[in-house]
């Protein structure tokens, strides 16, 4: 009887608890410190060093800079660029997306292939096919005289080629979530296709349209490559920020006032990620 009671001498202890999750701490703590280390050497690093420089002159140079009538053009151009681009982004964005998503046609793929193109290629790439086809010798250049190429009608369109897909990649993966079913049910109980979206796709979809829509804005915000290309760079008429900034280097070699526009820049583009992170936490 005792024999059957009394455990072997020899049997193993128990393994402890949490022996299985010292590799998985190890490797939490390996990539967090990998992830801090980036963050602090190509992201948090530059831009201290960018708000020294900026703020190095003293704030009276740095209020010159700003108030700078360029300058004050700059941001006029860049408020009509952006927020032209950004309204055509959200009309043809939604509309591509649910085209995408929704139907079902011959060169489906293609489509949604040509629509990441620009995440792909340069975006000086861009600027130069907008020359080809609107420029002085381009397919439509004899119609458009000169009214698109080293005019804001290019600028707009280059940056609606480079911000698009923001709109519209933020509101797919929500529609092929959300499914057909509410929508088809609003059509048997007799709703037209504008009633449908109105009261049943855009509620499903609010939140990422923001999102993609505040991003897009950063991305307007921030082009340089075909905007530049395209634009002309002619100062006080077809110059934005970035643009502007560009200029300060090249021509008069004013660092302190790019650095004093760039930082400008900066802090609204983060402040437009941050809102947009906020909308998808709290899914407005």
């Amino acid at each position: 009887m005792a024999d059957v009671l009394t455990a072997p001498a020899n049997r193993p202890a128990p393994p402890a608890a949490n022996a299985g999750r010292e590799p998985i701490r190890r490797t939490a703590l390996g990539l967090r410190t990998l992830a801090v280390g980036y963050v602090g050497l190509l992201v948090l690093l530059p831009i201290g060093v960018l708000v020294y420089q900026a703020l190095k002159p003293g704030l009276s140079l740095f209020g010159d800079t700003l108030t700078d009538p360029d300058t004050v053009h700059a941001y006029e151009v860049t408020a009509i660029v952006a927020g032209v681009a950004l309204a055509i982004d959200v009309v043809f964005g939604v509309a591509a997306a649910v085209l995408l998503v929704r139907y079902r046609f011959p060169g489906r793929r293609l489509l949604s292939a040509f629509i990441d193109i620009p995440i792909a290629v340069s975006p000086i790439i861009v600027g130069l096919a907008l020359i080809l086809v609107f420029g002085p010798d381009g397919w439509f250049g004899s119609f458009v005289q000169d009214r698109v190429i080293n005019a804001q009608p290019g600028m707009i369109l280059a940056t609606v080629f480079v911000s698009l897909p923001i709109v519209a990649r933020a509101v797919v993966p929500v529609l092929e979530q959300a499914g057909v079913e509410q929508e088809q049910a609003a059509a048997s109980l007799g709703a037209n296709a504008v009633q449908r979206f109105v009261r049943v796709t855009l509620p499903t979809i609010r939140v990422a349209l923001v999102y993609g829509t505040v991003l897009a804005f950063a991305r307007c915000l921030g082009e340089y490559g075909a905007v530049l290309v395209v634009s002309g760079r002619i100062e006080g008429e077809t110059e934005t920020v970035s643009l502007r900034i560009g200029d300060l280097f090249d021509s008069d070699l004013n660092t302190e006032g790019a650095y004093a526009l760039t930082l400008v820049l900066m802090v609204v583009s983060v402040a437009a990620i941050v809102v947009g992170s906020i909308i998808r936490r709290k899914r407005l």
